[in-house]
């Protein structure tokens, strides 16, 4: 019985303390963004109010906010358009450099990723691209290659080709496959790269900086200019509106990422 009593106090103080850490700073979050007036050693606001969220509302975090979704977007679509056909290849043929073109795509993520922002920085001045949404676009495909790259490997990996083989017996040629029989069966793989890559393009900061500002200012720099001028009640309110979609987007990758393709992840 005390064995039973011991493992349920721990199970409790597990769980509060995961929710400790989980919730506490998203509460700090809630009561910046409602807080009009908060001065140490005081715990809790001293005034509440909208004033805050008002002004964000009415200010330009709208207009970051359009443009963070309208990039997100597109280098989905494009990394998608790239990535589909190249990921299909590297499952299905055998390629001699396969191996090696999989490490090529994992390469700027196994680098500290300012060094290689920064590098790309030169060649964004060089071609004129620094300071606007098109060099925004590409220095974020940089990391969403990798992403949709290595997760469409291996959804196409998880899909038999025992299937594709037998469409082809009864007369259809490799392109109506692919169309017909193998997309429609990666397609939830898809959506779940695609909002890997979606999520990735939203929250980046790094290269978005280096590349955009001063005159592209996405989500999450706007909130770093925010957080910098100690404005903390709107860095507060442009986190949360920045984590929002974040959350729906998890969910619904949830959904989507099937246990298959974690087991062909990666296979040959």
């Amino acid at each position: 019985m005390s064995q039973m009593i011991t493992r349920m106090s721990l199970k409790v103080i597990g769980y509060a303390a995961a929710l400790l850490i989980i919730v506490g700073p998203l509460s700090s979050l809630v009561l910046w963004s409602f807080a009009e007036k908060w001065y140490w050693p005081h715990l809790f606001p001293q005034d509440f109010g909208l004033f805050y969220w008002k002004k964000v509302l009415d200010g330009t975090m709208l207009d970051s906010l359009s443009l963070s979704f309208g990039i997100a977007s597109l280098v989905t679509l494009l990394t998608l358009l790239l990535t589909i056909p190249l990921s299909y290849m590297l499952a299905r043929f055998h390629i001699p450099a396969r191996a090696i073109i999989l490490i090529i795509f994992l390469l700027p993520q196994a680098f500290p990723q300012l060094p290689v922002f920064s590098n790309a920085l030169v060649l964004m001045y060089k071609w004129d691209l620094a300071g606007t949404v098109t060099g925004v676009v590409l220095i974020h495909l940089v990391g969403a290659l990798v992403f949709a790259v290595w997760t469409l490997v291996s959804v196409f990996n998880s899909i038999p080709v025992s299937l594709e083989e037998a469409a082809v017996d009864v007369g259809a040629s490799r392109v109506r496959v692919f169309f017909t029989v193998t997309l429609p069966l990666a397609l939830p793989g898809i959506i779940a790269a695609s909002l890997l890559v979606f999520l990735y393009s939203l929250d980046e900061f790094t290269g978005s900086l280096l590349i955009g500002s001063p005159f592209v200012i996405t989500m999450p720099i706007y909130m770093y200019n925010s957080a910098m001028g100690y404005e903390m009640q709107v860095s507060s309110i442009t986190a949360l509106l920045l984590m929002l979609p974040g959350i729906i987007l998890l969910f619904l990758l949830e959904r989507f990422l099937k246990s298959e393709y974690l087991s062909a992840f990666g296979r040959g």
